[in-house]
């Protein structure tokens, strides 16, 4: 049994990604169900009569004090789930040809966790869309988002699922928690789905949000300070740069610093990306002071 689980919040976009997932899900020869875990408390309602035939809808009551939801809505619809692998995907998405049967192949051969490839939904390139060696066949990541994912129950229940304590990058701290415990994740270029991300100033907010959600994995897993400025360097370059602006003062070319990163980024939109990792670093940042 393969159980494909969405969570929602308040996305009529859902309509459109229920129909794609199963007319996607009819193509496999395995069983499979799939679980809507909705915390939009009824607003979505037409959208759940639409799909009552082939949708088990599980509402997701609000947690007092408690405004962001998504690890606790994941980890109620693995426990909602019947099957030995789930699939993760997010309201809005937009699955290309084959992306299912694509991301749950790999399972036929041994292997108990898989992620897809996540792309911008818009014409222009994302800034969250992937770089090489990630969307390479057969490489290993290190970790990986959930919009796109799919295991094995059982790497779930060794792990304890999702850490509720994290508002943002749960999905993260669920990636290195498999990885500690010795569950590879496997890349699957080919299985793509497409997102629309929002607004600038909506990916900016999310990009802040970000940095603050990074200093936390990182006070959670301290054994992986060591090599941070190996594997994750944006969470000491662009807060340890904001800090040092006031040395332009002194030495007024000291922004051009920046020209490093924008010559490196310079195919992704040199702007768009160094205003997102400056405010990153700005998110590290207010982590830090408001810790």
């Amino acid at each position: 049994m393969i159980s494909i689980v969405v969570i929602s919040k308040d996305e009529p976009s859902l309509d459109d990604t229920l129909t794609d997932v199963r007319e996607q899900a009819l193509c496999l020869t395995e069983p499979f169900e799939i679980v809507v875990v909705d915390a939009s408390e009824g607003r979505l309602d037409f959208v759940r009569e639409q799909h009552a035939a082939t949708v088990r809808w599980i509402p997701f009551q609000p947690i007092p004090g408690v405004h962001i939801t998504i690890p606790h809505q994941r980890n109620a619809g693995v426990r909602a789930a019947t099957g030995d692998i789930i699939v993760f995907t997010d309201a809005g998405c937009t699955p290309a040809a084959d992306w299912l049967r694509r991301l749950v192949a790999p399972f036929r051969g041994g292997e108990q966790v898989t992620c897809g490839v996540t792309l911008s939904a818009r014409e222009d390139a994302g800034l969250y869309d992937p770089e090489p060696p990630a969307a390479t066949a057969g490489h290993y990541l290190l970790e990986c988002s959930t919009i796109n994912l799919a295991f094995r129950r059982m790497a779930f229940d060794a792990v304890g699922g999702f850490d509720e304590e994290f508002a943002y990058g749960s999905d993260i701290d669920f990636s290195w928690r498999l990885n500690d415990a010795g569950y590879r994740i496997l890349s699957v270029p080919e299985a793509v789905i497409r997102h629309d991300w929002g607004t600038w100033r909506r990916q900016l907010r999310r990009s802040y949000r970000y940095g603050k959600a990074r200093l936390r994995l990182y006070r959670k897993h301290r054994q992986r300070r060591r090599h941070v400025l190996r594997t994750d360097p944006m969470v000491v370059v662009y807060p340890v740069f904001l800090l040092g602006l006031p040395l332009t003062l002194v030495f007024p070319l000291y922004p051009a610093l920046l020209l490093i990163p924008a010559w490196r980024n310079r195919s992704r939109g040199v702007v768009k990306v160094l205003v997102d990792h400056l405010t990153f670093g700005l998110g590290v940042l207010a982590e830090l002071v408001g810790r």
